[in-house]
């Protein structure tokens, strides 16, 4: 339950439009649901803002159709990351408002309509086209978690005119989250440009001394900009948290 949601409940009872069984009916899942395989956090929305996030990977259809199936009964926003079309087929027949985004593997589910939150514009920013799924997944997050976003894609620092010919729609965000692999260096460009915090995602991407995104992690830790943090290296979902966390204050 969101803080809305509960504020709602409690006037209901104290106006008489809800009984105090009924109350008590609506809260009996909270803090948490156990559906044996797993606990479902419901409670977390209220204490961080933000529903819990399922992760696909690992689980089987029914575990995640399990969890899904409860989160909708509490009515909340949902995403789930890192699973497949058919999951999301399973997903669409429990709720009609489910969408798949084929390139970050992701379904969402928008209960609230899209409710803005954040106070200002967050930017995605890919170096390369093979960054996309990734930076695709930090947009859907964003999407989820209710803020204004665009993106700006295959910018990277092979054609750093590309980058510098957009810096209007830099300077308008509030937050940029930079997705880049081989040598993870975009992220140092974009954040000497503007006066936003600047989170930098390293992905998978590049040829074999990039170690799996080990050499574009290394890279932004080393950023000398200083308005540059780093989330873990394909982790799109973390740097979409962060970044509305970030916008909301």
């Amino acid at each position: 339950m969101t803080e809305d949601e509960i504020r709602r409940v409690l006037e209901g009872y104290r106006s008489g439009t809800l009984s105090a069984s009924d109350a008590v009916a609506r809260f009996r899942a909270l803090p948490f649901e156990n559906l044996g395989f797993a606990h479902v956090d419901h409670h977390r929305s209220v204490r961080q803002g933000f529903p819990e996030v399922v992760f696909g990977a690992g689980k089987s259809d029914d575990e995640i159709l399990g969890i899904v199936r409860a989160m909708l009964q509490r009515e909340h926003n949902v995403l789930v990351t890192r699973t497949t079309r058919p999951v999301f087929e399973a997903i669409r027949r429990l709720e009609s408002l489910a969408r798949f985004h084929e390139r970050s593997g992701a379904v969402s589910i928008l209960r609230d309509s899209g409710e803005i939150r954040g106070k200002g514009l967050v930017l995605v920013v890919s170096a390369g086209t093979s960054d996309i799924p990734v930076a695709e997944e930090a947009l859907v997050t964003l999407e989820v978690m209710g803020n204004p976003v665009d993106h700006l894609y295959d910018v990277g620092v092979a054609g750093i005119h590309r980058l510098l010919g957009q810096s209007d729609r830099l300077r308008e965000a509030r937050v940029i989250i930079v997705v880049a692999g081989m040598e993870g260096a975009l992220p140092s460009v974009v954040a000497g440009l503007v006066a936003a915090p600047v989170i930098a995602v390293p992905t998978s991407v590049g040829y074999g001394a990039s170690f799996g995104g080990i050499a574009a992690l290394l890279g932004m830790l080393n950023a000398c900009a200083s308005n540059v943090t780093v989330v873990n290296i394909d982790n799109g979902y973390g740097a979409g948290m962060v970044a509305s966390l970030i916008n909301r204050l």
